[in-house]
């Protein structure tokens, strides 16, 4: 079993064409790695609270470099304080391991 260290060593794989997504055994395994994450139907999301909209643009924005790196983009829902980020493997139409590696990359983002 990884953890969320070994989730943030990785990098994002493409999905084959016609890849299953992860299972719901599968993806509960993966969450357990994460901290407050949820999972929802075909996807996983959190979100981040900060004091100042500086604040949280300077994490949009780190999410943002990162995942183009990683290319696997988050759904994000940004207000002034706060940030939703949800993530979903759209080729597989469920959730792929990517998902649970930019989830951990973006928590460790959060902690800098």
């Amino acid at each position: 079993m990884t953890n969320a260290s070994d989730l943030i060593r990785k990098h994002c794989q493409p999905c084959a064409n016609g890849a299953s997504p992860l299972s719901q055994k599968e993806g509960q395994e993966l969450l357990r790695q994460l901290d407050g994450w949820n999972l929802n139907d075909k996807s996983i999301s959190k979100t981040f609270a900060f004091q100042n909209y500086y604040q949280t643009i300077a994490f949009v924005n780190a999410i943002a470099w990162m995942t183009h790196r990683e290319d696997h983009h988050p759904d994000m829902l940004v207000s002034y304080n706060q940030c939703r980020v949800e993530y979903s493997t759209h080729a597989v139409g469920g959730l792929s391991e990517n998902d649970f590696i930019c989830a951990a990359k973006v928590d460790a983002l959060f902690k800098i």
